[in-house]
């Protein structure tokens, strides 16, 4: 199930990127924008790693979390989100911070996005995020993905204050 770019190798995602996925869950800076992080102890660390794991030994996995891997260190992770009817995903990302600007999170998800579109039969995307997250949302403009929404509600985990929330979308047949 690895997934090769001309940068990075994605593979499924384990407790053997336990120390490295933790830098990056754990950092406030890094998880400002992200509703479920940061990761306050090591255990939320390893519960999602051990539910990672567990996903991928089901013969039609719900969800798809890979480790993006750059010259052997392990520097995020890509995931798609599966509906019911396995024919809409959601995007989630997240890239160590020493990484950021690079072009590696669009790298990964394009190649993520011609895997599910050949291999899984995906013709429809979705990707949400803080409105504030342009990083984010360059990855999704640049994956071809348009802006369907902006929604109140949204509350990031480290915040409590509410923010606004962009939904992006993209059908494969208009691309």
């Amino acid at each position: 199930m690895e997934i090769k770019t001309s940068r990075l190798i994605l593979r499924p995602m384990s407790m053997e990127y336990l120390e490295s996925t933790h830098k990056y869950a754990s950092d406030l800076e890094n998880t400002r924008y992200m509703l479920f992080l940061p990761n306050n102890t090591l255990e939320e660390t390893i519960g999602y790693l051990r539910d990672a794991e567990e996903e991928w030994k089901k013969e039609e996995p719900e969800y798809y979390e890979y480790a993006l891997i750059k010259d052997g260190a392990h520097i995020g992770a890509v995931g798609l989100y599966l509906d019911e009817k396995r024919e809409t995903a959601e995007f989630g990302w997240i890239l160590d911070k020493d990484y950021w600007g690079q072009g590696y999170t669009f790298e990964a998800a394009s190649a993520l996005r011609d895997y599910a579109a050949r291999e899984l039969g995906i013709r429809h995307f979705v990707a949400q995020c803080d409105s504030e997250n342009r990083g984010s949302y360059r990855v999704m403009e640049k994956l071809g993905m348009k802006n369907t929404g902006c929604t109140g509600g949204r509350r990031n985990k480290a915040s409590e204050e509410e923010r606004k929330e962009l939904t992006y979308e993209l059908w494969m047949d208009e691309i």
